[in-house]
C-alpha cells in the first residue's frame, strides 16, 4: 500500500515480504523496550547495578559500625532426629550476593517444637513457595549507628549479672543439688565435644553428631546454645572451648534452606546473650552478620515473615509445606520481638525493630475470634487460615514475648501490656478449664470446639503468667499468682503419674482421663524444659519450697532414665520403667533444661529478674533502660 512498488516484482508478492519484514521488527522494537524498562521496576536500584557495573565495582555492603569495621566481616516424635555460623577470620566488609533462587528447611517454641506430633517428612516446606523479591538485607553499617557502649550497658543494670557470689546458696542441699546439677551439664558437654563436636545435636547411643535440616547449614547449635549455661555455671575451660569454636569455626555464609524461627531463638538469642553477658566483640559481629540474613522473610505483601529462608545469597522465604495455605504460624513470627530489639540496640538499625512492630500493627488490626489468636496466618492476605487456638504447640512463645516485651523495655511498652493482658483475659474466658479432680488446665479451641489436651509445650505458661501477675489490675494481681501455680501444679502432675516420673508430649482430660497420655504417640518425652522452666519462675515468685522439691524429682528421673554411657537422651514411652531411648541430646536441654534446673537450686540474684529477660531458648537478655544508656553516652563524650 505505502511501499513503492519496485521493478519486476509484483505488488502482491512484495507487500507479503514488507508486511512480514515489519510485523517482525516491530515485535522485536516492542520486546527490547519492554524488556530494559523492566529494570527500573526492579525492587531496588543495587539490581541496575549489578547489571551495568562490572565485577570489580560491585559496592560492598558493610555489616556492623564504624567501631566495629576492623572486627567484621563484613518437636517431633516420628523421627527424633528433628533440629529446631560466621565467619572463619575477619574482614572489614561484606558483598552481598543478589539472586532469585528458591530452596528449603524446617521450625516456636515450635515447629521443632510447636509441632508436636508431626513426621519429618510432613515438617517438608512445600516446593510451590512463592519467590519472594530479595533484599531486605539492608546495611547495618555507619550510617545508622549511634555507638553502642557497653560499659554504659553495664552501669545501667541494677545488680550484678553473676551476683555477689555467682548466685551460690548458703544451705548445704540446695547447694549439693546445685552443683549436681553443674555434673550434668559438664558430662553432657565433655560427651558431646567427644562424639559430635562441631555438630548440631548429639546422639548418645551411636555415640556421633546430628546435623538435621534446620539451621539451613549451620553448624555447632550445641555449642551456640550453651555459651551462657557454661558461662554462669562458672565452667570456663568449656566456656573457652566454645568461644574459641565461634571464632575460628561459626560459619555463616551457609547456602541452605533454615527455620527462621528456630536461628533466631538459637543462634542469635545465644549469641546476644554471650555478648552481653561477657562483652566480647566476637558474639555481636557474628550475631549483626546473621540478623541481617533473616530480614528477606520479611518481604511479604503484609510484612508477616515466612517460616523457611534460604540463608545464602537469595534470601528466598517460603511457607512451611505443612501449613495451610501457605500460612505463617504465630508462635514463630511472634517470637522475633526480644531479638530483634536488640539486633536494633547493637547495630543501631531501626530495620529490626521497625519489622517487628509492623507485625504488631497488623495484629493490632484485624479481628480476633472472641479475642483469640488463632495460629495460622496468611502472610499475603494479613487474615487467619484457620481457627485453631492453643497457647502450645504453634501459638506458646507468642504470648511469652508479649509480657516479656513489656518487661524487657522497663515497663514502658504500654502496647505489649495491653496485648498480654487482653490475650490473657480471652484465653481464661475460652480456654482456661477445671478438671472434675480438680486440676486446672488450658485446653485448646479448634472453631469454637474445645480439645481436653494440653501439650507439654503449654507448661510454660504457668511460669509466664506468674511473671505477669505483678503487673495486672490490683484485683487480678494474686488471681494471677494463683493461676500460674495451679497451671504448674497440673504440668507435676503429668510427671508424678509416669512410671519414670518424666512428663509425656501431651496429656488429655477426657474420657474419665486426667494429666495423662491417652494415645502412644504422646507418651514420649524429649529432655524439655518447659515443666522445670515454671518451677524456677514460681519459685522466685513464692519461694514456696515445693517447687525446689518438684525440681529434684526431675533431677533423679533424668539420671535414672535419661542418662546413659555418652549423655542424655530422651526416653520413647514415659509409662514405662524399661525404657527405650531416641538417640537424640538436644540442644535446647543444655540451653534451657539445665539451665533453668541451675538457676532453682540457685539465689535469686543470679541474672536477677530486675535486668534480664529469657528469650523462648532460656537465653538471658537485658531489659533495655533507653534512657538511662543516653545519660551515661552523653557523660562519656563529653568527658573525652
Amino acid at each position: 500500500m505505502v511501499f513503492r512498488k519496485l521493478p519486476g516484482v509484483s505488488a502482491s508478492g512484495m507487500g507479503l515480504r514488507l508486511s512480514q519484514k515489519f510485523v517482525f521488527l516491530l515485535f522485536l522494537s516492542g520486546l527490547v523496550t519492554l524488556c530494559f524498562g523492566a529494570l527500573f521496576f526492579l525492587p531496588d536500584s543495587v539490581r541496575l547495578k549489578r547489571i551495568f557495573l562490572s565485577k570489580n565495582e560491585n559496592p560492598a555492603v558493610t555489616v556492623g559500625s564504624d567501631s566495629d569495621a576492623r572486627e567484621l566481616s563484613k518437636k517431633v516424635p516420628g523421627d527424633q532426629e528433628h533440629q529446631r555460623v560466621g565467619l572463619k577470620g575477619a574482614e572489614a566488609n561484606v558483598k552481598l550476593k543478589v539472586s532469585r533462587k528458591p530452596s528449603v528447611t524446617h521450625g516456636a517454641r515450635t515447629v521443632e517444637r510447636s509441632v508436636g506430633s508431626r513426621t519429618q517428612e510432613d515438617l517438608s516446606p512445600a516446593r510451590a513457595h512463592e519467590q519472594t523479591p530479595k533484599d531486605e538485607r539492608v546495611t547495618t553499617g555507619a550510617q545508622h549507628n549511634v555507638g553502642f557502649n557497653y560499659e554504659s550497658f553495664k552501669k545501667c543494670l541494677q545488680k550484678a549479672p553473676l551476683g555477689k557470689d555467682q548466685g551460690k546458696p548458703s544451705d548445704p542441699q540446695t547447694l549439693q543439688r546445685r552443683e549436681k546439677v553443674k555434673e550434668m551439664m559438664k558430662f553432657a558437654w565433655d560427651n558431646y565435644k567427644l562424639y559430635a563436636w562441631g555438630k548440631n545435636e548429639l546422639r548418645p547411643l551411636t555415640k556421633n553428631g546430628h546435623i538435621g535440616n534446620m539451621f539451613g547449614g549451620l553448624r555447632g547449635a550445641s555449642i551456640v546454645d550453651s555459651l551462657d549455661t557454661l558461662y554462669i555455671m562458672g565452667l570456663m575451660d568449656e566456656y573457652q572451648e566454645a568461644k574459641e569454636w565461634i571464632q575460628n569455626d561459626l560459619d555463616l555464609n551457609s547456602n541452605g534452606e533454615a527455620s527462621v524461627f528456630e536461628v533466631n531463638i538459637r543462634y542469635v538469642g545465644g549469641l546476644l546473650s554471650a555478648f552481653y553477658l561477657t562483652g566480647d566483640e566476637i558474639y555481636k559481629q557474628k550475631v549483626l552478620e546473621l540478623g541481617e540474613k533473616l530480614l528477606p522473610a520479611f518481604n511479604t505483601p503484609t510484612g508477616i515473615p515466612r517460616g523457611v529462608i534460604n540463608l545464602g545469597s537469595s534470601g528466598t522465604s517460603w511457607g512451611w509445606g505443612w501449613a495451610s495455605a501457605g500460612s505463617s504460624i504465630l508462635a514463630e513470627f511472634g517470637t522475633l520481638h526480644l531479638e530483634f530489639l536488640h539486633l536494633s540496640e547493637l547495630s543501631g538499625n531501626p530495620t529490626y525493630t521497625e519489622k517487628v512492630m509492623n507485625i504488631r500493627k497488623l495484629l493490632n488490626k484485624i479481628e480476633k475470634p472472641r479475642g483469640l489468636y488463632p495460629n495460622f496466618l496468611s502472610p499475603v492476605s494479613g487474615n487467619w487460615v484457620q481457627h485453631h487456638v492453643s497457647i502450645g504447640g504453634l501459638g506458646d512463645s507468642f504470648y511469652e514475648y508479649l509480657i516479656k516485651s513489656y518487661l524487657m523495655s522497663d515497663k514502658t511498652d504500654e502496647e505489649a501490656k495491653r496485648m498480654y493482658y487482653s490475650a490473657m483475659e480471652a484465653i481464661e474466658t475460652n480456654l482456661v478449664q477445671k478438671s472434675p479432680g480438680g486440676l486446672t488446665y488450658v485446653a485448646e479451641w479448634r472453631g469454637g470446639i474445645l480439645d481436653h489436651k494440653m501439650g507439654h509445650l503449654a507448661c510454660f505458661s504457668g511460669g509466664m503468667i506468674g511473671i505477669g501477675a505483678d503487673d495486672a489490675s490490683q484485683e487480678n494481681k494474686q488471681h494471677y499468682l494463683n493461676l500460674a501455680a495451679e497451671i504448674t501444679h497440673t504440668c507435676h502432675e503429668s510427671y508424678s503419674r509416669t512410671a519414670t516420673k518424666l512428663g509425656p508430649e501431651a496429656f488429655r482430660f477426657d474420657g474419665g482421663a486426667e494429666a495423662v497420655a491417652t494415645r502412644l504417640s504422646d507418651r514420649y518425652y524429649i529432655l524439655r524444659p518447659e515443666v522445670i522452666e515454671s518451677y524456677m519462675y514460681m519459685w522466685r515468685l513464692t519461694h514456696d519450697p515445693k517447687y525446689r522439691e518438684w525440681g529434684w524429682e526431675a533431677v533423679e528421673a533424668l539420671e535414672k532414665y535419661c542418662r546413659v554411657e555418652a549423655g542424655f537422651s530422651g526416653i520413647r514411652d514415659v509409662y514405662s520403667s524399661t525404657v527405650s531411648h531416641d538417640n537424640m541430646q538436644q540442644s535446647f536441654f543444655l540451653s534451657e533444661t539445665l539451665k533453668y534446673l541451675y538457676l532453682l537450686f540457685s539465689d535469686d540474684d543470679l541474672l536477677p529478674f530486675e535486668d534480664w529477660v529469657f528469650n523462648t531458648e532460656a537465653h538471658p537478655l537485658p531489659v533495655i533502660r533507653k534512657s538511662c544508656q543516653q545519660e551515661h553516652n552523653t557523660r562519656q563524650t563529653s568527658l573525652e
